[in-house]
């Protein structure tokens, strides 16, 4: 297959305006920019043909040639990044199989998840994104900023039980919320937590209907634009992977800096 990742970001985020040049550093104390960040970890994937970062925003588009990466320009009226990958989808010359929208605001994204999204495309699925089971410090990050009035990451309900191994095997998402789901009411003994990781894959065919669809009131209430295919009935297929002992975590609010840093240092990424 043929594999092209795009990496939308925007200046002008609600929750942290101007975070795709926020500075992050690293274990060996080398500073460098989010998007940045988020591009070396796509080019790290296997598989992929070309890795392109998708803004709107000069400042954006400057910093990203000045560490090599391609860059495609689209409209400031993209409402997300699925609609900003549409964008940049229009721009090639040629469809590729499978685009990946790699969040701008995910630096933590190992390899092996998008490499097992890609390998899942490779069949029906029509748009797939990986989950991966929240481990006890990620837990306690999502149930903390929601005690503390802050949205931070995202969680996912899958269908993931049924009377036949089809049916057990069919992981299609049921739900997207910024909220912790299920309802976690004690730390110690949590249900099982699955944390949505921001990386989505699309065929050629799905966003583009996807850029067609209005936005849902779902999709508007959350703040979530994966939530537009399952208003639309586009079944989402979700792909458990293994953190490996690696805390996965987004870059949402002023406070994840810090957290990002602290699982850089420990991982020993530059």
């Amino acid at each position: 297959m043929s594999v092209v990742v795009f990496i939308p970001a925007r200046y002008a985020s609600t929750r942290y305006p101007g975070k795709p040049l926020v500075e992050l550093t690293g274990a060996t104390g080398v500073r460098k920019t989010l998007i940045q960040r988020a591009w070396e970890a796509a080019q790290a994937v296997t598989g992929v043909d070309r890795v392109y970062v998708l803004t709107d925003d000069d400042r954006i588009a400057e910093a990203s040639r000045g560490f090599g990466a391609e860059v495609l320009m689209t409209t400031s009226g993209a409402r997300n990044g699925s609609e900003r990958c549409a964008e940049g989808l229009a721009q090639l010359d040629q469809d590729p199989d499978v685009i990946i929208n790699l969040q701008g605001d995910a630096p933590l994204t190992p390899a092996w998840f998008v490499e097992a999204l890609i390998g899942a495309m490779d069949g029906t699925p029509q748009m797939a994104t990986p989950v991966v089971k929240c481990d006890a410090e990620t837990l306690t990050n999502f149930v903390t900023d929601r005690r503390e009035g802050r949205v931070g990451g995202t969680t996912v309900v899958m269908r993931t039980s049924g009377a036949t191994p089809v049916m057990r095997a069919n992981r299609t998402a049921l739900y997207f919320s910024k909220e912790v789901l299920p309802y976690v009411g004690d730390l110690q003994n949590p249900p099982e937590v699955w944390h949505h990781v921001g990386v989505y894959a699309y065929t050629p065919a799905a966003l583009r209907a996807y850029a067609g669809w209005e936005e849902g009131p779902l999709e508007r209430a959350e703040g979530l634009e994966q939530l537009r295919f399952l208003e639309n009935g586009t079944p989402i297929t979700c792909v458990p992977v293994d953190g490996r002992g690696r805390v996965f975590w987004e870059l949402n609010n002023p406070v994840d800096v810090a957290r990002i840093e602290s699982v850089l240092n420990r991982e020993g990424i530059a």
